[in-house]
């Protein structure tokens, strides 16, 4: 009856039977699925289909940066199980400032960077991520952005994560795009122990930058890192060579003396490279010399080392600069130093005559005023710089300037004339004769230009 009332097709028919072998196969795999090993084994399926998609998404998924940049292991070691994920490249994006010579001013444009999962996890200092992604196949010398794994950590002063990349591996003389060894990048006192390791793995002391042809040695010492310096030289580190502009890493200490709270470091600096038997003379950039240096950034202690050592106390510069010059176009800047302490200095080894133009440099500074007012055998006029002196200024020393005042045009004291007549007779020995004679010491003081307050 059914059959006579309801007529099939043999393609109705095939599509049922089809529609039946669907659903037994539904049926088996279910059924499969109940027992405990089948659980296991759909659940690998999954986690292979959840890695494989990952994968794809690596090279810009905020949520796998984030979690590198935390730290997050738990998450690390989800997402980074097999060799490939490990070393698939990662894109970040950075924002900078940059100048933009058409519009005139500066803008904030975005630059897109490739790196790695390790590079991120050692720049950030995570150990134990850096750990689970060697431990999972990380290529340790791998350079996506330029630049090794060993040198991201050494730049950030991670020592555990470099003493890793070591062990492992890494070149500890890997040149960066940049040209640049990891020994290049320890820049601050933090990567002290990175320094160490490097050096302990058999880095090169001496190698070379290959933009300006900075040693190591060159780099610590313009940034007045004294533990380093001591560091290089014990491993014998040249304190003589010369980088590209013919400067040594004692020019490039006194080139960045420049701020007070360091100068106790760059003097340390100084000193050691002196001991080990860097040239004071060496002139480089525009043929400055680290005394004019150490005078351009107010630097007295360095000044008195140098001198000591025999720096050329009139040595000329491209620009046709003495040393001396260079202290007063500074003393403004370096008040608080006690520029005076230089120029007495410089006079004491023999600097030559300053011109009375000059004079206009140091008005804010009675002191300087005075050692240079004390060469001259008669005091010039002051119209060039009594105007330049401010009004606090000359009300703390009113006593001083007024006696320049009268002096002008006037014979000095006898006294004063005996001063000139012997300091232009030793020349640049002063400071090592007069204290020699046997003078009384206020005699001796005298002779050494001793700042008094006023003029007579």
């Amino acid at each position: 009856m059914f059959r006579d009332t309801f007529t099939f097709t043999p393609s109705t028919l095939r599509s049922l039977r089809l529609q039946r072998e669907l659903q037994d196969l539904e049926d088996e795999r279910r059924a499969l699925y109940r027992s405990p090993r089948n659980r296991q084994t759909a659940a690998v399926s999954q986690s292979v289909f959840r890695e494989s998609r990952t994968l794809s998404q690596l090279s810009s998924d905020s949520a796998v940066h984030d979690a590198l940049c935390n730290g997050d292991l738990d998450k690390i070691r989800v997402i980074f199980k097999s060799k490939e994920a490990v070393n698939a490249t990662i894109q970040t994006v950075s924002h900078e400032l940059s100048w933009s010579p058409e519009l005139g001013l500066w803008s904030l444009i975005s630059k897109q960077k490739q790196t790695s999962a390790l590079h991120i996890a050692a720049e950030r200092g995570h150990t134990a991520c850096v750990k689970h992604l060697l431990g999972h196949g990380a290529d340790v010398n791998a350079a996506p952005g330029g630049a090794t794994a060993l040198h991201i950590a050494c730049a950030n002063g991670h020592t555990e994560c470099a003493q890793l990349l070591l062990s492992i591996g890494a070149n500890p003389n890997a040149i960066s795009e940049d040209g640049y060894a990891p020994l290049h990048l320890c820049t601050s006192p933090e990567t002290f122990l990175c320094a160490k390791l490097l050096l302990e793995h058999n880095a090169r002391v001496n190698l070379q930058t290959k933009d300006r042809e900075n040693t190591p040695l060159h780099i610590a010492a313009k940034h007045g890192l004294d533990k380093h310096v001591d560091l290089y030289l014990n491993y014998c580190a040249y304190s003589h060579k010369k980088n590209r502009e013919g400067e040594t890493a004692l020019n490039a200490a006194c080139s960045y003396a420049d701020k007070p709270e360091a100068f106790g470091r760059y003097y340390k600096v100084c000193k050691m490279l002196i001991n080990w038997g860097a040239n004071v003379k060496t002139a480089g950039k525009k043929n400055h010399t680290p005394l004019h240096n150490a005078c351009g950034n107010g630097h007295p202690d360095i000044v008195e080392l140098l001198l000591l050592h025999g720096a050329s106390v009139n040595a000329k510069n491209s620009a046709g600069y003495t040393p001396m010059d260079c202290i007063l176009q500074a003393v403004e800047d370096y008040l608080e130093q006690h520029p005076e302490r230089i120029v007495v200095d410089l006079l004491n080894h023999g600097a030559g005559p300053v011109d009375p133009k000059m004079l206009k440099q140091c008005a804010v500074s009675p002191w300087t005023m005075e050692a240079l007012l004390n060469t001259y055998e008669v005091i010039p006029l002051c119209d060039s710089w009594i105007e330049s002196v401010p009004l606090d200024v000359w009300q703390k020393h009113q006593v001083f300037y007024e006696s320049i005042i009268q002096m002008i045009n006037k014979p000095r004291s006898l006294q004063h004339l005996a001063r000139c007549a012997l300091r232009n007779y030793l020349g640049t020995r002063c400071h090592s004769v007069i204290p020699q004679l046997q003078l009384p010491n206020s005699s001796a003081e005298f002779l050494l230009l001793k700042l008094e307050g006023y003029i007579k």
